[in-house]
């Protein structure tokens, strides 16, 4: 009972912080509304006994990724009154046909698994675990996640080198360094 309670109330802030992000025109609140589903989604995996994945929502996308998108959007300044500028004719309609569409093909494939009561999932006892997501990660799927951490190691050294890069520096001319 008590894990339905808890889970009522998350999946209420999840849900709330999601209106948030969606609907506010300041975009310090949305980050914030954000921040709060993510949390209420890492209570949620908590829940399902994923601490694994619940402390990896936590670190990475409530604290890494959010303080980036905060960082960005103070370092750009932007104005609330930006938000109320001319918007195309038809916009409030086709977010309505796409919201509805989207809750459908939700309902439509959650309706198949409580029909037929098949797990989609697997095993519940190993999603989420620590040996799980390592034997995925470094047996299933090695070559994928070597070119993911190659990917990101040559964007950080790409983003380090365009940081200290000077315009003014002449770095255009045979022989200059960064």
């Amino acid at each position: 009972m008590g894990e339905v309670v808890v889970f009522s109330i998350f999946a209420a802030v999840a849900l709330v912080g999601g209106v948030v992000m969606v609907t506010s025109p300041n975009p310090v609140y949305s980050a914030i509304g954000l921040l709060a589903a993510m949390f209420s989604v890492a209570v949620m995996y908590v829940l399902l006994d994923a601490h694994f994945v619940a402390a990896v929502q936590v670190i990475i996308y409530a604290g890494a990724v959010m303080t980036l998108f905060l960082f960005v959007i103070m370092l750009i300044g932007v104005d609330t009154t930006d938000a109320y500028g001319d918007r195309p004719a038809g916009q409030r309609a086709m977010i309505a046909v796409v919201g509805v569409g989207l809750f459908a093909a939700i309902v439509l494939a959650a309706r198949s698994a409580w029909i037929t009561g098949s797990d989609a999932f697997g095993h519940p006892d190993m999603n989420g675990t620590i040996e799980t997501v390592a034997d995925e990660l470094f047996g299933t799927w090695t070559i994928v996640f070597l070119s993911t951490v190659m990917l990101l190691t040559i964007a950080a050294l790409g983003t380090i080198a365009l940081a200290y890069f000077d315009p003014g520096s002449g770095a255009d001319d045979e022989g200059a360094t960064l």
